[in-house]
């Protein structure tokens, strides 16, 4: 069916606005890796062109001389940690408080949804005490735990959608052949919400990727620095050596992983988002 010149201009009116959105996004991003391939002398002669010569030679100085891949694998750790961890508290809790009907079931459900609308910064004080007296302070470990129990309430709040959708026939149907609990919920119920735990995944590792603050906060010593303190230590060493290229360097380490991973499972993000919100 063929659009009157009325609908063609209100389409592109609305599409205006979208792409000069895009462009304001994008281009940074752009510039961004355009500087990580210059050198000191290209980036203040001419900041906005493209370098002469691509030059790999920042990325080896990011690398080498400010340990940038200890901090890489220093985030992919607590990132690969904090990510699994809420998955395992989150996917039983998500459960029980769906399907197990107790006297406080709702109220229970309730209080994980009102933590979602308390601001972390609330419990940093308190979170850097405790850590401290359990000995976890400054330990990767005790970062990818404080990551998990952070994200707890929003995955359990994606979760319990999925799972409510799911039939309560399969999982009779599971009992009378004799599964236990746990086999239906790791056989039956957890690979039927495999769209939910994607999305929830993907959700959680991008936060716990690009995370600052509570690193700032809990680690201590530059050997376990996440890529996000060691990227705001070349920052302010860019001040005094004028390593721009170094830290533009840097900056496309920590953003390439991201868009990868969001350009991978892009739909299966927006599906189960769609999904998530639909089934809600």
């Amino acid at each position: 069916m063929k659009l009157s010149i009325g609908e063609r201009v209100a389409r592109f009116g609305i599409r205006i606005p979208l792409l000069i959105w895009t462009l304001a996004v994008l281009y940074p991003i752009f510039w961004m890796f355009l500087g990580s391939f210059k050198t000191n002398a290209e980036i203040y002669a001419n900041p906005w062109g493209f370098p002469e010569t691509f030059n790999y030679q920042n990325f080896i100085t990011a690398w080498t001389e400010y340990n940038i891949g200890t901090s890489v694998l220093n985030s992919l750790i607590v990132t690969a940690l904090g990510a699994i961890l809420c998955l395992v508290l989150a996917i039983p809790t998500a459960y029980a408080i769906e399907r197990v009907r107790f006297k406080g079931s709702n109220f229970l459900f309730t209080l994980y949804i009102s933590a979602m609308m308390i601001p972390m910064v609330l419990a940093w004080i308190p979170l850097f005490f405790l850590l401290a007296q359990l000995n976890m302070l400054d330990s990767l470990i005790g970062l990818a735990i404080v990551y998990a129990l952070s994200q707890l309430p929003f995955t359990i709040f994606v979760l319990t959608s999925f799972i409510s959708t799911i039939p309560k026939s399969l999982e009779e149907s599971a009992a009378i052949d004799g599964m236990s609990p746990y086999g239906i919920l790791w056989k039956i119920v957890t690979p039927l919400t495999t769209s939910g735990i994607i999305t929830v995944t993907i959700m959680n590792t991008i936060q716990f990727w690009n995370e600052y603050f509570m690193a700032l906060i809990f680690l201590q010593t530059e050997t376990n620095y996440t890529l996000a303190l060691a990227i705001d230590y070349i920052s302010n060493e860019a001040q005094y050596t004028n390593a721009w290229g170094t830290l533009f360097a840097s900056l496309a380490i920590a953003i390439i992983p991201v868009i990868i991973l969001y350009a991978i499972f892009q739909r299966r993000i927006t599906k189960g988002m769609t999904e998530g919100a639909i089934k809600g």
